[in-house]
């Protein structure tokens, strides 16, 4: 007679007693998990679980990178608006560069996520050390091509005389040295892709940490340090990512589980490259295009003078900060969409994305109210000149309006990305950006007569279109059916 103590195969083995885990990790315990990297397999892991074990170092990841961008204009608005406006327009000219290494490190994280979900991490090292070799030959060539015709591009983007003048040293630092900036973005995207977003959390937080501690130091010649002035807050950024960097290449070689880079796979591969490029085109496209946007935003507002410039340049600088973070949501969705479809789980990649397009919507939803009615009192603390509050505050104020419509875009998106299908999200960044941002803005702030402020409403106005289209096409679920 069975032992009912026995399990089916009793007349085996005696059955082990059964360890049922009364219920599943607390909330807690799993940002503890996130935050020291434990490795889960996100394929089968639950998928709240794995939106949150993903997304915690993935936003806290972005929460350093706009406390960094937050306390760069904080310290150079002591400068005067001019110094704002030079960090305004430059950062108009280093969305050239981002475009490129964020449209290219989509490509990279998606076929990354895509072999770790096959389980395939020889195939996902080889891929990413590809990856830093064109990300890495691209930026130098950039670095000297535009670090010498610097006060040419300040001009073509309408700066005045003088801040031509004041800026270009500071522009040629951070153009020369916008190799930091590549590798960062690029060996990310990998470590984020292969679902170790704490190391690139830690990343970013030793970088920016660095480079807020320093920006002041060589702004203002704190302790043994030069005075620089603006010139100072580029060489503390060169200096914070290139320190970031090294700690990227450190685990990289060998200090990580799921992939690990071994000088073999830095050899060139002109079947991979020629993959991630084709791969990329459409990504960088897709960054080219929303990103020269605000370019031409710029150009518009300059139009108005620095005033305008510099209250602009704060209020963005706030909205990243904010912005930041939901980007960090939208990456963990991209990460499982993946991931999943390599594991060949389509509907399982589509429930993560609405997962986290949910929390988004709660968190970007929150903090728009809060800009909406804290706008004037948050632009007060970065500068006193009266005429830069008040297109700051305007600025914060109708930018925040449509946040939650922001939190969609994004993570919807995202899954293209992730999914590795970059030229859906190209042709609605085409649209909505160009065809409709631009002309808007241009159209609101000169004939119609709204000055500055048509400017501001073009953007809540452009990314709500964007979003609502990019939840309808979501739907149809094409993206399911990409290779890469």
């Amino acid at each position: 007679m069975l032992n009912p103590e026995r399990s089916h195969f009793g007349f085996l083995m005696a059955a082990e007693p059964v360890r049922v885990d009364p219920s599943p990790p607390s909330f807690w315990r799993s940002v503890g998990q996130a935050l020291r990297g434990e490795h889960h397999d996100y394929t089968s892991e639950a998928l709240p679980r794995s939106v949150l074990l993903l997304a915690v170092p993935m936003v806290l990841e972005m929460v350093m990178e706009s406390l960094f961008a937050v306390a760069d204009v904080y310290w150079v608005s002591s400068l005067g608006r001019g110094a704002v406006a030079v960090v305004g327009l430059n950062e108009s000219i280093m969305t050239l560069i981002y475009a490129l290494a964020i449209g290219i490190s989509i490509a990279g994280a998606a076929m990354v996520a895509r072999r770790i979900g096959e389980k395939n991490p020889e195939e996902a090292a080889h891929a990413a050390a590809q990856l830093l070799v064109l990300g890495l030959g691209i930026s130098l060539v950039l670095g000297a091509v535009l670090g010498s015709v610097a006060p040419q591009l300040l001009r073509l983007m309408g700066a005045e005389p003088d801040i031509v003048a004041q800026g270009t040293n500071f522009s040629r630092i951070m153009l020369g040295g916008n190799a930091t900036v590549f590798l960062i973005f690029l060996i990310n995207a990998v470590f984020r892709g292969a679902g170790d977003a704490v190391i690139a959390m830690r990343t970013l937080w030793l970088a920016n940490g660095l480079n807020i501690v320093l920006g002041p130091c060589f702004i203002f010649g704190w302790g043994p340090f030069p005075e620089l002035g603006l010139d100072g807050a580029a060489v503390a950024t060169n200096l914070g990512r290139g320190c970031g960097v090294i700690y990227q290449l450190w685990h990289l070689a060998g200090h990580h589980i799921r992939i690990k880079v071994r000088p073999s796979h830095f050899v060139p591969d002109r079947v991979m490259l020629a993959t991630i490029l084709r791969a990329s085109g459409s990504g960088i496209a897709q960054m080219l295009i929303a990103m020269t946007s605000w370019i031409g935003l710029f150009k518009i507002l300059a139009l108005f003078g620095s005033a305008a410039l510099a209250g602009y340049t704060i209020a963005v600088r706030v909205i990243i900060f904010a912005l930041m973070p939901a980007w960090g949501l939208s990456n963990a969705g991209a990460t499982l969409v993946g991931q999943n479809l390599g594991a060949g789980r389509p509907d399982r990649s589509e429930e993560a994305v609405r997962i986290a397009a949910r929390y988004n919507m709660i968190f970007l939803g929150i903090v728009g109210l809060v800009f909406v009615v804290l706008a004037g009192p948050i632009a007060r603390l970065f500068h006193p000149d009266p005429e830069v509050y008040a297109y700051a505050r305007r600025a914060l104020w109708v930018i925040s309006l449509a946040f939650p419509l922001y939190a969609a875009g994004m993570c919807y998106g995202g899954a293209f990305n992730g999914a590795g299908d970059t030229w859906t999200p190209t042709r609605l960044n085409f649209f909505c950006f160009w065809l409709c941002e631009i002309p808007l803005a241009w159209v609101l702030a000169g004939p119609a007569g709204l000055g500055p402020t048509g400017v501001f409403i073009a953007i809540p106005a452009s990314f709500s279109v964007y979003a609502l289209w990019t939840m309808a096409l979501f739907r149809k679920g094409a993206w399911k059916a990409k290779k890469i």
